[in-house]
């Protein structure tokens, strides 16, 4: 398969102004992408080419008229399965869920239509959003796993079906399989963008955007937000409505992440390649040899996945205990097993993991001080052969833990494939974070 094109609805709209271009036309390129490889790359559950078509035609109409409801009128959507459509199946990667329609939207999706969105879709999610995989392929090599859980929205966004798709991170599921499918793939902030109506309720988990450019993720977030707001008890995501314009960083902070010796050869070659062009340029690099405060950090997140681990399994106790008891035919052995070790678990445990998470999250927060943002991988390497896997998350489970703005960036290439740039800010500063990263884009694709 050649490699794959992603395709930017922001980059298109000017030639929608101009009349040069439709929204239309934009997803008949889609839908034609979609025709073609999708057999092989299985990004989505369901699709309606139809129904987006007559969608699409609307938004012609908007844009023609010089009235389009939102920067994102016309735009083809992609919807991770575990988020609520009243008009396709909402089935979570489950068996137990086979055909479920909730009938109504989850407040995203109604966002999303309110300003316009073409919904295509639901993309494949794993099992509840967390194993075992389902059956998506990584368009830049078939044997390879996309990554989870947010698999179908990275491949279709990959693979030019969509310019964007709603994914959902816990741990490590829209960085993951950013980095592995060469896309953008934004986490912003805990609790910046209303969860209504999609079943991730963990205390880590938030909506973001897997996107073909920064810009198209930074926008549909935010309109989604404008209309739908954050949580409840969060303001929602921060910052001016266009894509916050690139400011260079005065000094970033090399973060050696948990497994850190797992990036080896040419990753780790292609990484400090780029971190040698940002201080060439002007950036200064700071790490923990030469401060106590990253150093303390640095070997705090060491803890990122087993806390993160505890507290998931405990939070995810319910409903899976519900489903059990109604159905437990409808579960796989994996999710069986993971509510046995929630189950083993005592609120006191809990406790403990909530405030080391705590903890953690409290020295990270005095990075503020040394740095304008963190810079990592955002993978171990390329995405590993096998889709039984959806890879090591060891270098995206602090992000979430932390609850910080986190932004993987298709920037690094290793032997042919794909590798994410991973940058970190600090919470509910992700419009500065959003700005560091298009600097970082345009100096390192020079």
């Amino acid at each position: 398969m050649a490699h794959p094109q992603t395709r930017s609805f922001v980059a298109a709209a000017d030639g929608f102004r101009a009349g040069t271009d439709t929204p239309r036309a934009f997803l008949d390129r889609c839908l034609a992408t979609l025709g073609e490889i999708e057999p092989q790359v299985h990004a989505f559950v369901t699709y309606d080419a139809a129904s987006a078509q007559k969608a699409a035609d609307e938004s012609t109409a908007h844009w023609r008229a010089g009235k389009p409801l939102s920067p994102i009128d016309g735009m083809p959507v992609g919807i991770k399965d575990i988020i609520e459509t009243h008009d396709m199946p909402t089935e979570m990667g489950a068996g137990y869920y086979k055909g479920w329609r909730p009938n109504r939207d989850a407040a995203s999706v109604t966002a999303l239509r309110e300003a316009g969105a073409v919904i295509l879709g639901k993309t494949v999610t794993t099992e509840f959003a967390t194993l075992p995989s389902g059956p998506t392929c990584n368009p830049w090599d078939l044997r390879r796993t996309p990554g989870g859980s947010s698999s179908g929205s990275a491949a279709a966004t990959a693979a030019g079906m969509i310019a964007a798709g709603l994914g959902t991170q816990v741990l490590g599921s829209i960085l993951r399989p950013a980095s592995f499918c060469g896309v953008v793939g934004f986490k912003p902030s805990l609790g910046a963008v209303n969860r209504g109506g999609s079943h991730d309720g963990l205390s880590q988990s938030v909506h973001g955007a897997l996107a073909a450019s920064i810009e198209d993720a930074w926008v549909m977030l935010r309109q989604i937000v404008d209309r739908a707001g954050g949580d409840p008890g969060y303001g929602g995501l921060i910052g001016p409505t266009e894509t916050p314009a690139a400011q260079k960083p005065g000094r970033l902070a090399v973060l050696e992440m948990p497994g850190w010796d797992k990036a080896k050869g040419a990753t780790r070659d292609a990484f400090d390649a780029a971190i040698d062009r940002l201080a060439g340029a002007g950036v200064e690099i700071r790490r923990a040899k030469g401060s106590a405060a990253i150093a303390k950090a640095q070997a705090a997140l060491d803890r990122s996945m087993p806390v993160s681990q505890q507290v998931n399994c405990w939070e995810a106790r319910w409903p899976i205990n519900s489903y059990r008891t109604l159905n437990s035919a409808g579960l796989t052995q994996f999710t069986l097993d993971k509510l046995a070790e929630a189950e083993a678990m005592t609120l006191a445990q809990y406790r403990e993991a909530l405030a080391e998470r705590a903890a953690i999250r409290a020295l990270y927060a005095t990075l503020a001080a040394e740095c304008d943002a963190t810079v990592t991988l955002s993978a171990t390497g390329p995405a590993p052969i096998g889709i039984a896997s959806t890879g090591d998350p060891s270098f995206v489970a602090p992000g979430s833990l932390l609850g910080v703005p986190a932004i993987s960036l298709p920037l690094l290439t290793v032997e042919d494939l794909p590798v994410g740039l991973q940058l970190m800010g600090f919470l509910d500063q992700d419009a500065p974070l959003i700005g560091v990263a298009r600097w970082v884009q345009e100096n390192l694709s020079r």
